[in-house]
């Protein structure tokens, strides 16, 4: 079995590639071995598909069931693992200094921090000493543990693109090595922050005014890394309502075509 450390290594590359990389977010075991089976190169965990799988909505699991969760997913497969650590579960640079130590624990090589505190934006110089505190965190790992710097604007309903680039400038600024600005509006805003940052970006994709982009869009306008946040785990859920719905309301079983689409579950699951 390949180290944190070789892992580690191996997700810093995949950011320094010339060619972009999809990296799916899973939101338990069967998942993740399911997307590493399909050939990706790395994975993410989503903290609203985590908090989906256990009966609770985002932001309720809290730091030590989702570290808990990382980890069951670094046990299922040999790709890197990074985690969507929302917004380090406090509002101070130690609360998030804990979390990010208790990531390196967990066996991840990479973890993302948020500048909202559930109410609304920390204020960016803030927002930057916690960004700094994530990275003195793992500084001392012995490999390259990749933190991840988002910028909530646009995901949180304040839509200034200005103010955008300002918070990412500021958090490359404290030592991020990824930066993210989840639901930018359009394409000539993502080429505005790119233009404006010198960290690799990572892009949700799939939705909003980013939607019908490709990997051979990404590429060519210079993205490093593409999500997908809850929407695998949205998706499967939203096959299990409208098959359960079809059952409850009409007694039918049409739903159960779609198996078909799991020919190669059991396969992909053991590898």
């Amino acid at each position: 079995m390949a180290t944190q450390a070789e892992k580690a290594h191996v997700f810093r590359d995949l950011h320094i590639q010339k060619k972009p990389f999809i990296i799916p977010n899973p939101w338990d075991s069967g998942s993740a071995r399911v997307l590493s089976g399909l050939g990706f190169r790395a994975l993410a965990t989503t903290s609203s598909g985590f908090a989906t799988a256990i009966g609770l909505v985002d932001g309720e699991p809290g730091r030590e069931a989702v570290l808990a969760h990382a980890a069951t997913l670094v046990a299922a497969t040999e790709l890197p693992v990074s985690a969507d650590l929302e917004n380090g579960f406090g509002d101070s640079p130690e609360a998030v200094a804990q979390t990010f130590h208790g990531a390196l624990a967990a066996g991840l090589v990479g973890g993302s921090v948020e500048d909202y505190s559930g109410k609304d934006l920390y204020e960016t110089e803030h927002a930057a000493d916690r960004v700094r505190a994530a990275v003195e965190a793992v500084r001392g790992a012995g490999f390259p543990f990749l933190v991840t710097a988002r910028a909530e604007n646009f995901f949180r309903g304040k839509p200034d693109l200005a103010d955008t680039i300002r918070r990412l400038q500021a958090y490359q600024e404290a030592g991020a090595d990824v930066l993210f600005a989840p639901s930018l509006p359009s394409v000539e805003a993502l080429e505005t922050v790119l233009r404006e940052v010198d960290r690799p970006l990572n892009v949700l994709g799939g939705i909003g005014g980013l939607a019908s982009l490709t990997l051979a869009d990404y590429e060519r306008l210079g993205v490093r890394r593409i999500s997908v946040g809850s929407l695998l785990a949205m998706v499967a859920y939203g096959g299990l309502i409208h098959a359960a719905r079809e059952l409850r309301d009409a007694g039918s079983f049409g739903w159960a075509q779609e198996l078909s689409r799991a020919k190669d579950l059991r396969a992909l699951i053991r590898g």
